[in-house]
């Protein structure tokens, strides 16, 4: 937030000095910027939807917008807390009418680096395509406008700010419509990009003293060949799902002996049909991953000590029967002395970004 602020001010200064100057500036002031490090590339645009400020706060306040349900209660941010890291503190998601989902919300951190947006479905690429699950979707109902678009657009319409923000962010539209709903959103989801944790100010700034002895030895296990997380949790963004749409088995579940998952809960293989995909999910970011529990697709694991329980003993399955035979050849268990899980756990902690989450461009713009 300091950082937009002070480039806000340079260019409030700028406009003062070339006015005393006698300079005419014209300032583009719905041009778009990144608010990144050099180092950090910018997440790919899709070119019929190019961002813009007017368009990224416009669907700020659509995330948080109860009303694009179709009741009036749920809103996106209803299960992606901007405090949990877009995630949510509950295992499973409830939609509007008190069902219960079978998979947790996933955090919308450097969601914009993902070639895949969802838990287990490759086709998913793009937030304006994403969007419209929740919205729309019956299986399970989540926010249940189908049936309701009527209502939500007549509600834009007649809303005291909606119709001018929409005429700033899409001007050569006639009416507000669904499609600009879902292209502002996907806008503001792009924005939810962190970079600015202790780690990185270690790691790739300069600055020895931002993380403890401890979460420097947890570096080291965690990036070893003996633990080899970085075989799926890799790059920049904690995650192999940033190159190409990647899925695991981790060895959650082997419910036949056989390695499937709970049925309805089978991952990749809901989309694909093929036996060797069953219980695959993408590979999640781990950043801000110390907020963002309870853990998993289906929210099973509480904690960070369990997480590490569980790939200590190459998956839950093993834990409580049998190894699945449908598990990653990655997740090959290993032993930690209690020493160093905490080593393990407290770099994992250091990934955790108070910039982003006290970020006030991050959180409604409304109370």
């Amino acid at each position: 937030m300091y950082t937009r602020l002070l480039l806000y001010m340079v260019s409030f200064c700028s406009l003062l000095i070339a006015s005393f100057c006698g300079a005419e500036l014209v300032l583009d002031k719905d041009k778009w910027q990144w608010h990144l490090p050099p180092d950090v590339t910018p997440p790919v645009v899709p070119k019929n939807n190019p961002m813009s400020n007017a368009k990224v706060e416009l669907g700020r306040r659509l995330f948080f917008d109860l009303n694009l349900s179709g009741a009036g209660y749920v809103s996106c941010a209803t299960c992606h807390l901007p405090e949990k890291s877009y995630a949510e503190n509950r295992p499973v998601s409830v939609g509007i009418t008190g069902e219960f989902h079978s998979r947790n919300a996933m955090s919308l951190v450097n969601t914009a680096y993902m070639t895949t947006l969802t838990w287990a479905d490759p086709n998913i690429r793009l937030f304006e395509d994403q969007a419209k699950i929740p919205v729309f979707g019956t299986h399970p109902i989540e926010m249940g406008t189908k049936g309701y678009e009527n209502k939500v657009l007549s509600y834009l319409s007649e809303h005291p700010l909606y119709p001018s923000q929409f005429e700033t962010a899409f001007p050569n539209r006639n009416a507000i419509d669904f499609e600009q709903v879902f292209m502002a959103i996907g806008a503001f989801e792009r924005t939810l990009i962190s970079v600015n944790s202790p780690y990185d100010r270690y790691r790739f700034y300069g600055q020895e003293d931002a993380i403890s002895v401890n979460a420097k030895k947890g570096e080291a296990l965690f990036f070893s060949e003996k633990l080899a997380c970085s075989g799926c949790h890799s790059g920049r963004h904690f995650s192999d799902a940033t190159l190409q749409p990647n899925f695991h088995n981790t060895g959650l579940y082997n419910v036949d002996m056989k390695g499937s998952y709970p049925q309805g809960n089978e991952g990749l293989y809901e989309v694909t049909k093929r036996d060797l995909d069953k219980g695959k999910f993408r590979t999640p970011t781990l950043r801000n991953i110390e907020l963002s529990a309870p853990y998993m697709h289906d929210g099973s694991l509480n904690s960070l000590e369990e997480v590490v329980k569980h790939y200590a003993a190459g998956g839950q399955s093993a834990i409580h029967g049998e190894p699945s035979p449908l598990r990653d050849s990655k997740i090959k268990g290993f032993e930690l002395s209690q020493a160093e899980v905490l080593y393990l756990i407290e770099f994992l902690k250091s990934l955790t970004d108070e910039s982003y989450i006290e970020d006030q461009l991050n959180h409604a713009p409304f109370q």
